[in-house]
């Protein structure tokens, strides 16, 4: 049979392949690849993949040089048998005439490192977090091929690893340096609260070094008045760490800016690992909606680009939004609220009992053994919600209490997703739809008779629960953790 690889001048001949077996006998830390290995062989009829007759190829020397520095992908795990490859590609030993435990060693470190920086942790353990969005399936056997063909894939892979992977990992690489720098505790001077424009302070010294330090500052004046330059400074950090949108430095504000820079790193690394287990919806789906359940955020994109962004309220520490992916099929104009059965008994039949006019004071009626609550302003749905079938009976859906986007933390809900522009949302997924027009939809939502359509294109959306999420320019935002779930993330890493 023929092999993948063609053959030249400098190709090897295969080897023996008796001699796969005995070498996991002697590097038994290895054995976890040992299927892979020989999987990997068989398909290449024993040929040396990582040798010519020159000695190691340059892919070999780019994958040694990866797996060297670990670190800058937010790994501390441990090489196995590091000191015999340090050997291997320093001293070049047997260069000429390779020996076949060296092949072996080379493969074991390329799917130590794919095990590592592409799949990350397994899915029992991403599971346990409460991530059920689906893992990305790669043969890094097949994946070989590729990086052979184009070594420079081992550095970046869009297609292979998440994109906002990449952007963290320069990220990371920054804030490694700023870890270098002084990073005192800022206290507001002597009696202090809290700091505004037209201010003078110590404090204010301290503040313009640290957002300078963080780059929401361009230039320090290290002036001791707080202007207008120290100002957008502070909006800046504050609309990066969905803070409230204002100029003030309150306790809170100052707290934020104490945060420690390892502190930071730790949650650039876990959301780096997040990214391992997500596959990028931008390769499969041209539209698509993400929420980014600590962001309190939506996003619509259509064509790779952001087409509407949306403040949203996700559900509190007893009522977790599920992080998961599934199909939008419907959208559902002025509905009714159907009461799920944990709310029904903890909170409406308790209400009824206290009050005999509960039901018809807030639009709500017996149906079908159960109670609903029927369209209109007083509907906790408000005048739309966005259908995507799951077992976890989530959905998107206006809401009439609008208040709660003005806050800085919103996790109010009991698990479903609210809007803050779901009328935006609803014209944008309809907007080539010829059945609607813009006055259709709006009289739909205002009927006060429930109206299902079912969409001839269904678009997926994708929960997700991300802590740190960098901007194409660079910029990096943090956000809660809402769930509490970073520490632990952070422990089972430890833990490999």
């Amino acid at each position: 049979m023929k092999a993948s690889f063609p053959k030249d001048k400098l190709t090897l001949s295969a080897f023996d392949s008796t001699l796969v077996a005995p070498f996991f006998n002697q590097y038994p830390e290895l054995k976890k690849y040992q299927n892979e290995v020989v999987s990997l062989y068989q398909k290449q009829h024993y040929n040396y993949i990582w040798f010519d007759q020159k000695g190691i190829k340059e892919v070999g020397y780019l994958l040694y040089n990866k797996v060297s520095n670990l670190s800058s992908e937010g790994i501390s795990a441990t090489i196995p048998y590091q000191n015999q490859l340090n050997t291997l590609f320093q001293e070049e030993v047997n260069k000429q005439n390779p020996e076949v435990n060296s092949e072996l060693l080379i493969s074991c470190m390329y799917f130590f490192y794919t095990d590592k920086v592409y799949k990350g942790l397994d899915v029992e353990k991403s599971n346990q977090l409460g991530w059920y969005l689906p893992r990305k399936k790669q043969s890094y056997i097949n994946y070989l091929d590729s990086i052979l063909a184009n070594p420079s894939l081992i550095d970046k892979d869009e297609r292979e690893v998440l994109g906002q992977y990449y952007r963290l990992r320069e990220v990371l690489k920054k804030y490694r340096l700023i870890e270098k720098e002084p990073w005192n505790i800022i206290l507001f001077d002597s009696g202090g609260t809290q700091l505004k424009m037209g201010d003078h302070s110590e404090a204010i010294i301290q503040i313009r070094n640290r957002l300078y330090l963080l780059g929401d500052l361009k230039s320090n004046s290290k002036s001791d008045f707080y202007d207008s330059t120290l100002a957008k400074g502070i909006e800046n950090y504050k609309k990066r760490n969905g803070l409230e949108n204002n100029t003030i430095i309150s306790k809170s504000t100052l707290a934020h800016l104490n945060i420690p820079i390892a502190d930071r790193i730790k949650t650039i690394i876990v959301n780096m690992e997040r990214c391992r287990w997500f596959s990028s919806p931008f390769t499969t789906s041209k539209t698509f909606i993400f929420i980014n359940i600590p962001a309190y955020q939506l996003r619509f994109f259509e064509n790779g680009k952001i087409a509407l962004e949306s403040k949203v309220v996700v559900g509190k520490a007893m009522n977790k939004t599920v992080v998961f992916s599934a199909e939008m099929k419907y959208i559902v104009f002025s509905p009714y609220w159907n009461i799920p059965k944990n709310i029904l008994y903890k909170e409406v039949l308790p209400a009824i009992e206290k009050n005999p006019n509960y039901l018809s004071e807030n639009d709500m009626e017996w149906y079908e053994g159960g109670i609903r609550q029927r369209p209109g302003q007083k509907n906790a749905l408000g005048v739309v919600k966005f259908m995507f079938p799951n077992s976890n009976s989530i959905y998107l859906h206006d809401t009439p209490s609008k208040s709660l986007f003005n806050q800085e933390k919103r996790a109010f809900s009991h698990g479903c997703i609210r809007l803050e522009k779901p009328r935006e949302l609803a014209h944008l997924i309809l907007k080539n739809d010829k059945k609607w027009t813009f006055e259709k939809i709006e009289n739909a939502m205002q009927s006060g008779v429930e109206k299902w359509y079912a969409l001839p294109q269904k678009i997926p959306v994708y929960i997700g629960y991300f802590t740190a999420w960098v901007t194409k320019d660079g910029t990096i935002n943090f956000y809660d953790d809402v769930y509490q779930r970073d520490e632990r993330l952070s422990t089972m890493l430890l833990e490999e």
